[in-house]
């Protein structure tokens, strides 16, 4: 880029085109500019100051799509996209683009935007463009920059994987993927995830939009934390490659802009129902000599401490060669029997999860095979391009060449799957590339790797899960990733990488958790108990497991510095509550399910501050350590040592019921509850239908499908449940189905409707509807005959027999 010096006189733009969805605008320079009004929501602008696109394609837009072409979409494309009718007004010194939703001034000179929401019939102020050097137009240096003006009021949510306070206001952070070992959930930058994407909730006007930039460069966002007397107050977005291309969403609720970016960048993978019981893992397990002994005694303590188990996250140990990793290679020293290994648990229901690693050891048995073939990243000269890898230097695979994809799948189909592994676990993908002198294939554009690392663990990871659809496509694929960019929700879950065991951990992973989920990531969560450092102790460690339970990831790993492995009967003194919890887990999982299956479909996040379902409760934006888990359940997990107690804020606009005692509280206010080690804090919003295993939780679980009701005194209230085989992909072809719930509260009755809709044939013809105890008034129930009630531990419960149909062709 040509460094200009004529900083006191911006680019001049005029229009030159409008066409369907798009305004082209050129200028007094080699300066163009592309605004995009794709939904009444979503309007794009692009900045291009020497009028052409460096990167070409994205990989990280699929309105309402399950994938991408693997060479990316054409950045110009609007397909997928409405398109709507919008009015544009010229004047002689700006122009205005105006759909039902945004309004989106442009001053000429320079390009300085003004965003606008409507409410009701007025329109409101939301963003704007700092109006001193909004953009680079080459006087700086080769940079992409964007600059707004600063509102101190206001709060900043997103980033996905960030350390700190939910409300990232008056902080700097960096995207780089990172292999952050140990990091510091509360201070430390960068993380192992990229994704460019911020929510701003402006109290005052009470008005949210989101900023996304689709850059696959490292990146900085400084929200607040940089002062200069010159320009007044800012934030701004750096990247140091690629092209400035962001999409502006409209709130006004922080809920509606999460849901429309999650569409905007895919549809979220729904993972087996498997997935969601607890999954073992150690690396410890896979380091030892007699590994495969070891991980037989895995399942004897399942069976022996009675805990539900029904996959393991295979840590790189088993690819050792030896202490170094090689991936795709079996260590028959430590699995002298790969076979008999891996027989033996699916013999016991329990699926492997196998650890991958893109990263070649020099003197990995397949080096010289993929150096010969130009599958790994290289220099000009075509050499392998070594970097620090563990133990020893190897080279990156490049996922930008089309037979690399050819090879990796082959790989994993013939070293994993044909053993009986069930699914991937993509570990190690940060991709740490640092030298300008890495190139990639770039699908046939050769480029600097270092322009597109994110986008390396993206194309890894799409495909693992292309290999497993491959080899068993009547199967649902399960991918699980550390790194990636946006659009990993569309393959894999993930988590928050290898935490500190600490209770600051604890406590900031949660926060972690809710950003990532606010940014289109809900299919996560964290190690418990913590990954690296000390062991925890009995408390921290029953604590960190009630916190984890609620989350869609629930795995128990560890690499603790005295060798010891973190496992469910690791303290005999608190083994009866970590049962206990994980029972409750199981309990609690078609919930869950549920849940996961409305991200899928309904862009819904799982977990969610409470601002997000109560975003005229001011209360609710204060920092605090709660979340919802839906619309229905508010959890607020113990996150210091020593409490026997939990104080918290009930938001305000309903009624709670505490799960243990069943007493109601009226929302608007903070209480204090008991919180034993065994009891989770967490209550019901009132009107709500939690679909459960059964009547109580058990081991193992019941297949009986059960809902705990908490019907409203007066008024209406409901719920339902998801259900399909939980296995196949029959769900995509309306394999799939489930029950409705509708409840109507009376002074002296209580009205249960209950309906069966979709085509899935349930396994179970009756259902457990669970009361409160203190809820006595008569029920009449339509859809379903009373076969029994009788009172279970603090319940009323009625056992129907649903009568209605199937109503086939509809579906939930």
């Amino acid at each position: 880029m040509k460094i200009s010096s004529e900083i006191g006189k911006p680019p001049l733009f005029h229009l030159v085109k409008k066409s369907r969805g798009r305004v082209d605008l050129a200028s007094s320079t080699a300066a163009t500019a592309h605004l995009f009004v794709l939904e009444e929501d979503v309007l794009r602008v692009i900045v291009l100051p020497e009028g052409k696109m460096r990167q070409s394609a994205t990989w990280s837009i699929a309105p309402g799509q399950d994938d991408v072409p693997t060479e990316g979409r054409d950045r110009f494309s609007v397909e997928d996209f409405s398109c709507p009718e919008f009015t544009l007004t010229e004047e002689p010194d700006r122009l205005r683009i105006e759909t039902t939703k945004v309004r989106l001034t442009v001053e000429l000179n320079g390009l300085l935007c003004t965003w606008e929401l409507r409410v009701g019939n007025t329109w409101r102020p939301a963003a704007r463009d700092r109006r001193t050097q909004a953009y680079n137009f080459g006087w700086w240096d080769e940079k992409v920059y964007h600059y707004l003006e600063l509102d101190r009021r206001e709060m900043f949510f997103g980033l996905g994987e960030k350390s700190g306070e939910t409300n990232r206001a008056g902080r700097r952070f960096r995207m780089c993927n990172l292999d952050a070992m140990g990091y510091s959930a509360k201070n430390s930058d960068p993380l192992y995830k990229h994704i460019p994407f911020s929510i701003t909730w402006n109290p005052q006007e009470h008005l949210a939009f989101g900023l996304f930039y689709d850059t696959l460069s490292e990146c900085t966002f400084d929200l607040g934390c940089e002062r200069d007397n010159y320009h007044g107050h800012y934030r701004y977005f750096m990247a140091e490659f690629g092209d400035l291309d962001y999409y502006f969403i409209a709130g006004p609720a922080v809920a509606d802009v999460t849901r429309r970016y999650t569409w905007l960048t895919g549809r979220p993978a729904l993972m087996p129902r498997w997935a969601l019981s607890y999954s073992g893992s150690t690396m410890s397990y896979t380091d030892a000599p007699d590994a495969q002994r070891r991980m037989g005694e895995f399942l004897n303590r399942c069976t022996e401490h009675r805990v539900f188990c029904e996959s393991f996250h295979l840590s790189s140990g088993y690819t050792a060669i030896g202490n170094k990793r090689y991936v795709f290679h079996w260590s028959k020293e430590r699995f002298p029997d790969p076979q008999a290994f891996t027989r033996s648990y699916a013999e016991a229901g329990v699926h492997l999860c196998a650890n991958i690693k893109p990263c070649l050891l020099h003197d990995h048995p397949l080096f010289e095979e993929t150096r010969q073939k130009h599958l790994l990243l290289a220099d000009k000269n075509g050499n392998p391009a070594m970097v620090q890898f563990w133990d020893d230097a190897g080279a990156y695979l490049d996922f930008t060449h089309p037979e690399t994809l050819v090879w990796w799948k082959e790989h994993v189909k013939s070293a994993l799957l044909a053993y009986g592994i069930s699914s991937t676990w993509n570990d190690n993908n940060e991709f740490e590339i640092w030298s300008p002198d890495v190139l990639a294939d770039g699908f046939g554009q050769r480029r600097t790797a270092r322009e597109i690392r994110p986008l390396f663990p993206l194309l890894m990871m799409r495909a693992s899960r292309q290999a497993q659809l491959e080899e068993h496509p009547d199967e649902r694929p399960y991918v699980v990733t550390r790194s990636g960019s946006v659009g990993m929700h569309r393959y894999a879950q993930t988590w928050t990488g290898d935490n500190y065991t600490s209770w600051e951990t604890l406590q900031y992973n949660l926060k972690m958790g809710l950003g990532m989920a606010l940014s289109g990531i809900s299919n996560c969560g964290h190690d418990v108990g913590g990954f690296a450092g000390p062991r925890p102790d009995p408390e921290l460690f029953v604590r960190w497991v009630a916190a984890g339970i609620f989350l869609p990831r629930f795995s128990i790993h560890s690499w603790n510095d005295d060798q010891t492995a973190n496992e469910a009967w690791m303290y005999p003194e608190v083994e009866e509550q970590i049962r206990s919890l994980m029972d409750l887990r199981n309990w609690l999982a078609p919930y869950l399910y549920l849940l996961l299956w409305r991200y899928r479909n309904a862009y819904e996040p799982v977990m969610r501050p409470t601002f997000y379902d109560f975003p005229d409760d001011p209360r609710c934006y204060a920092e605090n350590d709660e979340m919802m888990l839906g619309s229905s359940m508010l959890v607020a997990p113990v996150v210091h040592p020593g409490a026997v107690s939990r104080r918290l804020y009930l938001p305000q606009g309903t009624s709670w019921w505490n799960f243990w005692s069943g007493l109601l509280y009226k929302g608007g206010q903070e209480i204090e509850l008991p919180a034993p080690w065994n009891q989770p804090v967490f209550l019901i919003r009132d009107g709500s239908a939690i679909p459960v295993n059964g009547i109580e939780p058990a081991y193992p679980p019941a297949k009986a499908r059960g809902f705990l009701l908490f019907p409203p005194v007066e008024g209406q209230g409901g719920g339902e449940s998801y259900e399909d085989d939980g296995e196949s992909e029959a769900h995509l072809k309306n394999g799939c189905g489930g029950w409705q719930i509708r409840m109507t509260g009376e002074t002296n009755r209580l009205r249960i409707e209950l309906a069966a809709i979709g085509e899935f044939s349930h396994s179970s013809d009756e259902l457990f509807l669970l009361l409160p105890q203190s809820e006595t008034r008569p029920v009449e129930i339509t859809g379903a005959s009373l076969i029994e009630e009788r009172f279970v531990p603090g319940r009323r419960c009625l056992c129907v027999r649903p009568v209605q149909k199937l109503s086939h062709g509809s579906s939930l």
